[in-house]
Parts: structure tokens; sequence; C-alpha cells
């Protein structure tokens, strides 16, 4: 029996496999040596193998469920994934095919549970504040306790999500640390070794109780999503026992508020933060148009602008990104208030109506104008946007976003350019940017473009007052 030395990592173990399979050595005859897997004890030191040469090919499908499999904490997971990987290469190229194969059933039955770790990880790691009397100089901690050696694999998803932040995530078995540049790997820390709580606990607790859906509730489904393990770290877990105790009830409100006047009123929470309602959105179904959208796309920009623009809806390139004015649109958007002097950075943009509402045509998705009801039904939305921005003015762009703001039928060729009240403040109505994109012809396209720039500048004069 040779015994082969890797240190844990996915890349050792490969560089060792391919040593292997160059020297011919038959799976019955290699263990590997791993010091983070128990049961690995052998007398006398693991030997070295030959660095790999040549190319090795193997299915795709292979290499994406053994990255998995390399994270799971049984110390069998090397030898099984040495002995699949020797079988695809010595004659049975197709035996991930074959789902009853007792080492391919095997290999998927740990790459799930891994699969299924490094969600929960995802869902529950909850950062405290620590140090720093602003957000520059603040430090971000967090522990978790998940089942498999996943910190590495995890980590590249919270170094895209907290890019800006400076954090640590503390588990028993690894540590890893980000300061903006660079992600470090440590040793396992005890519980006891992170912070307890913060002043951010409280927004949290507030936004999942806002969020929390009681029609959906199914309490056994949330035990196996949700393990009590977990609820150490968790600030939202105190407040599960009393949402569970009154969800029938507020389930019957939101069916009653939802049927009675087709509105998006049932899903906006009371009280909440801008933050609070964009994630809340994501769970609108007022009308039917979240069943063909990829995602909500609520308003974004500055908390406390002055002005605030209101588009009709998102559009193509919108839906798929999930911010507002980013598409074509967008981009004329961004001319027309660079022309006239204003800073994106400045306002706040949102649409009247936050699904995309299109139709096929081949494989393009072509927009279509959202009617009557569904821009009645989002105006929750819309105005609770508006109740926290607190504009001195608003620019509706195009005669639905109008129509969504004035509550009657607005002609932007007549309406434009004019102070018009709104229950929300003044309104002044103009071209949606796409509007100009579909003119006729270039002198149209200019003109309509210009009377944009010229409604913007009226914007400027409120900004710089």
């Amino acid at each position: 029996m040779r015994a082969v030395a890797i240190d844990g990592s996915w890349e050792s173990w490969r560089d060792a496999a391919r040593g292997l399979l160059a020297e011919g050595a038959l799976p019955g005859d290699v263990v590997f040596c791993d010091p983070t897997a128990s049961g690995d004890l052998f007398s006398g030191p693991p030997l070295p193998v030959p660095a790999p040469t040549g190319v090795l090919k193997v299915p795709r499908r292979f290499l994406d469920e053994a990255r998995y499999v390399a994270h799971h904490r049984s110390a069998t997971r090397w030898g099984l994934l040495y002995r699949v990987l020797h079988r695809l290469t010595h004659g049975e190229a197709e035996l991930l095919a074959n789902g009853l194969d007792p080492d391919v059933h095997r290999l998927r039955a740990l790459s799930k549970e891994v699969h299924r770790d490094a969600h929960k990880m995802h869902a529950f790691v909850r950062f405290r504040r620590v140090g720093g009397d602003d957000d520059a100089e603040a430090h971000y901690i967090a522990w978790h306790r998940p089942d498999h050696l996943i910190v590495p694999l995890v980590t590249p998803f919270f170094v895209g999500r907290f890019a800006s932040m400076r954090w640590a995530i503390l588990t028993p078995d690894r540590s890893v640390s980000w300061d903006g540049v660079t992600a470090r790997f440590t040793d396992g820390v005890p519980r006891s070794a992170a912070p307890s709580g913060d002043e951010l606990e409280e927004l949290w607790r507030t936004y999942y109780a806002s969020i929390f859906n009681p029609a959906r509730l199914k309490v056994g489904h949330m035990r196996g999503e949700m393990p009590k393990k977990h609820w150490a770290t968790l600030p939202e877990a105190a407040l599960i026992p009393t949402l569970v105790h009154e969800a029938s009830g507020r389930a019957a409100e939101m069916v009653k508020k939802s049927t009675s006047n087709g509105s998006a009123a049932a899903f906006v929470p009371e009280g909440a933060s801008l933050e609070v309602l964009r994630e809340a959105s994501k769970r609108c179904r007022a009308c039917p148009l979240h069943e063909s959208a990829t995602q909500t796309v609520f308003g974004e920009g500055l908390g406390g602008a002055r002005v605030v623009l209101v588009g009709e809806q998102p559009g193509d390139e919108e839906d798929k990104q999930g911010h507002p004015f980013v598409g074509p649109a967008g981009k004329m958007l961004d001319k027309a208030l660079a022309a006239a002097g204003i800073a994106r950075s400045e306002v706040y943009v949102t649409n009247a109506v936050k699904h995309f509402k299109w139709r096929p045509m081949g494989k393009r998705r072509l927009h279509q104008k959202p009617d009557g009801g569904e821009i009645e039904a989002c105006k929750p939305w819309l105005f609770a946007e508006l109740r926290l921005v607190k504009p001195d003015l608003i620019v509706a762009l195009g005669a639905s976003a109008a129509q969504s703001l004035l509550g009657k039928t607005v002609t932007v060729a007549r309406d434009r350019g004019q102070r018009l009240a709104s229950p929300s403040g003044d309104v002044i109505v103009s071209y949606h940017p796409a509007a100009i994109l579909r003119a006729p012809d270039d002198d149209a396209r200019d003109a309509m473009f210009e009377l944009l720039v010229e409604d913007l500048r009226l914007v400027r004069k409120v900004l710089a007052a």
C-alpha cells in the first residue's frame, strides 16, 4: 500500500492524481494522506509523487463534481475521486452516465451534500461590525459552523458580494479574511472568538420581519432549510416563534388585500427603508408581469435625492441585470443628463412598473407597453419610494410614468416642461429616452433629445438652488 501526501486541497489531490496515473498506479494500491481528514494515520512518512506530464482529458462533469467532493469532510473522498478518475481514463469513458454505479452514486451524494452546505453558508453568514467610527474604518466579522471544509470553496462568493468591505469569516476548521485586495486563510477558531452582536442586528430583524411571507410558510421545510445549529448566529432567529404563531392571521389579511384591489400594497412593508423595500419587492405577485420577468428592477440612487426620475418600466437589459436604465435607453439618459450638467449620482432613478413586460419575436424580447391595471398595481412601490426619498421635483419620463404619478392620461408633447401637482410632489413631464431612440429619423431624434435636455436643465436649477 502506498501512502501519498496531499495538503487537503483540490489542487494538491489533482496534481498527485495526475502523477499517479502517469505511473500506472492502481486505485487499490494508493491511500491519500490528508491532514484535514480523520483516520489518515500511517506508519512511516508518506511518499511524494512525480510531477504530472502531458494533458489529461476527462469529462467536464467529473471536474465539476470533483471540485465539490474535494471539500467534503469524508476521509474516503480522495480515494473515491481517484477510483472514478482511473475508471474514466481506463476504458469507462461513459461511467458518469450510469447513476446506479456505486462509485458514481457516492460521488453525486457527496457533491450534493457540499453544494447544500455551501448554499447554507451563503444564506446564514451574518457579519457583525467591529471597530471604526465610520464605514471606511469598520471591520465585519462572522462566525459560521459548516458541515464540511468549504471555506475556500465559498470565499469567491463573499469576495464578490462584499468586495468593498473589510471582513473575516471564522469557522472551527479554517478562517478567511478580506482586506479589499487579498483573501487570506488562517486556522479555525471557536465560537467564543467572534463578536456576539452589534447595532446592525435590530435593522436586520426589522428587514427579516418585513419580508417574511406568511402565505408561503411551511414549518417543516423551514426547519430543514434553517437548522437550529445556525440559530445562535442568526439575529432573526429570535423572531421565528412569533412570526410562525402570527402567520395564519397575516396570511389571511394579505389575501384579503391582494384580492380586493389588485394592488402591490399587500407586499409593501410599512415603515421600511429603501433597502428593505428593494428586497421585499422581489416577492411581489400583485400582477402577472412577475411570471415572465427575470427579476424585479427596483429604483436606485441617492436616498435623499432632491430629484427623482421615473421611467415607464425596465427594458430587456434592465431585466437581465436588475438595475434601472442600464440598456440603450439608459445610455441615452446618461447623455442627456451630462448635456444638462447633471451627474446621475445626484438623482434617484426608478420606474413606474418594476417588471419587464415583453412579447417574443424569434429570439428577441420586444417591449410591450404596460396597461392601466399593471401601472395601478405597481403604484404602492413607487409611492413608497417617493415617501422615503422626499424629492423636491419628480421628472416623469414618458406618458406611462406621468399617468402613474398624476392619476390621469397625459400627452407628453402637450404637457412637457410644466410643473404639475401630484400627491407625491411637483412633476415635470418629458420624453422617455427610449422614445428618442425610436424616432423615425435623425432630425426627429435630435429635436426630441434637445427637448429632454431642456427639461433636465430645469432639474439642474432645482439641484443648484
